[in-house]
C-alpha cells in the first residue's frame, strides 16, 4: 500500500511543553487504514486530525472489539528523533488483534507509516529532556450487522500527543493500596492483551483506591487472591535480598510489558539476579517487615520507572527504602532514558532513529 498525504493545513497553536501534562493536546495530523474482509488493508493516508462519522450500530460500541498500544518518539540531544523498540510495541498489537478475532497488521509497513507520521509532526516533539511524544496506535471495529461475531470491517488509527510526566509525583515513590475485592483479569481471558476490555473494568477500583489516597492499584490474581499481578497501568518488580523477581507471564493474566522486557534484560546484563515467578503480597510485606525488600518500582512506556515508596493491603501497611528511590530503580531509569535520548550509544539494537 502506499500511504497517502494529505496534511492539514490549518495548524493549531501548540501548547507551552511545560502545560502538557500527559495526553490533553493532540498534533495536527493522524494516520488511517481501513480494513474490509474483501479489500484487505486499504485507503491509508495522513490526513488533519479531527473527528469522524462512525455508524451507531459499528460493533466496537456493541461488542468491545478494540486494542491499541502505547508507545513514544523523542528528540535526543544530537536534534535526531528516536523510537524505543517499537516493533515490540506492534507485535504485541498484532497478538492483540488476534485474540480479539480481529484481522492481523503488517507491523512493519505499520511502523513506516508511524516513522512518516513523526516526520510530518516534528515540531510537535518536545525537544525538551524528560518530555515526549506519545503515540497511541488503535484499531476499532466498524461492522454493522448486531449479531455477537466479529467485524468484517475495521478502522486503525494513529494519533500523537506531546507529553510530560505521567504521574504528578513524577520520580517520587508512589503511593499503592493491594486490592483484594476486585479482580483485573483471570486465566483463560484477555488480561496479556492490551485491549480496551481490560481497562473499562478497572476504572471504579482506580477512583476508589486515589480517595483513599493512593497513586495507583496492586492486582491480586483471580482464582487466589494472594498473588500479585500488576500495579495500575503497569508492571510491577521486587528487590528482595538482592534478587529483582517481577511476576511470571505464565498464567496469562499480565500484559507482557516492553519495559518490563527491558528492564530483565538491563539487570541480567548488569549480574542482577532475577527471577520471574509467582509472588504472593504475604512474601512482599514480609520481606518489607524483615527488611528485605529493599526495592518496589512500577515499569512502564508512560513513567519508565515508578517507585514505589508505601504499600497497605487490608490493614498492613509497609514503607519501602524510606519513600526514596533505591539505587537500582535509579539505575534502570537512567539507563533507558539515557538511550531514548541519545545520550548513551546504543549497543542493543533498541534504538530506531526517524529520518
Amino acid at each position: 500500500m502506499k500511504i497517502e498525504v494529505n496534511q492539514s493545513k490549518n495548524k493549531k497553536q501548540k501548547p507551552n511543553w511545560d502545560e502538557c501534562g500527559f495526553c490533553k493536546f493532540y498534533s495536527d495530523n493522524m494516520f488511517v487504514m481501513e480494513w474490509d474482509d474483501k479489500k484487505g488493508w486499504y485507503d491509508a493516508r495522513i490526513e488533519q486530525y479531527a473527528p469522524f462519522l462512525i455508524d451507531p450500530a459499528s460493533l466496537v460500541f456493541h461488542y468491545g472489539q478494540e486494542v491499541f498500544e502505547g508507545m513514544k518518539a523523542f528528540y535526543g540531544v544530537d536534534g535526531k528523533i528516536r523510537l524505543f523498540r517499537p516493533e515490540k510495541n506492534l507485535y504485541r498489537m498484532d497478538e492483540t488483534m488476534e485474540r480479539l478475532a480481529m484481522t492481523n497488521i503488517d507491523t512493519d509497513f505499520v511502523l513506516e507509516a508511524i516513522k512518516k507520521l513523526l516526520i510530518i509532526e516534528k515540531d510537535w516533539i518536545p525537544p525538551v529532556e524528560g518530555m515526549a511524544i506519545y503515540i497511541r496506535p488503535f484499531c476499532i471495529a466498524t461492522g454493522t450487522v448486531l449479531g455477537v461475531k466479529r467485524s468484517d470491517t475495521y478502522k486503525y488509527m494513529v494519533i500523537l500527543s506531546p507529553v510530560g510526566a505521567y504521574y504528578p509525583e513524577g520520580m517520587k515513590p508512589t503511593k499503592i493500596y493491594v486490592e483484594d475485592n476486585y479482580i483485573r483479569s483471570a486465566e483463560g481471558g484477555i488480561g496479556k492483551y492490551k485491549a480496551g476490555a481490560n481497562y473499562a473494568g478497572t476504572l471504579m477500583p482506580g477512583d476508589e483506591v486515589i480517595k483513599k489516597g493512593f497513586s495507583q492499584i496492586c492486582w491480586l490474581d483471580a482464582k487466589e487472591k494472594k498473588y500479585i499481578e500488576e500495579v495500575g497501568t503497569s508492571n510491577i518488580a521486587f528487590v528482595i535480598n538482592g534478587k529483582l523477581i517481577t511476576p511470571s507471564l505464565d498464567r496469562g493474566t499480565i500484559l507482557p510489558g516492553v519495559t518490563r522486557d527491558t528492564v530483565i534484560h538491563l539487570a541480567k546484563e548488569w549480574n542482577i539476579p532475577v527471577e520471574e515467578r509467582d509472588v504472593t503480597v504475604e512474601e512482599v510485606f514480609k520481606a518489607a517487615e524483615d527488611g528485605s525488600l529493599s526495592e518496589v518500582f512500577a515499569t512502564g512506556t508512560a513513567a519508565v520507572i515508578s517507585p514505589v515508596g508505601l504499600m497497605r493491603w487490608k490493614d498492613r501497611e509497609v514503607i519501602v527504602n524510606d519513600q526514596k528511590i533505591g539505587p537500582i530503580s535509579q539505575r534502570l531509569y537512567d539507563e533507558v532514558t539515557d538511550l531514548q535520548y541519545g545520550k548513551k550509544e546504543d549497543k542493543r539494537g533498541w534504538i530506531q532513529i526517524v529520518e
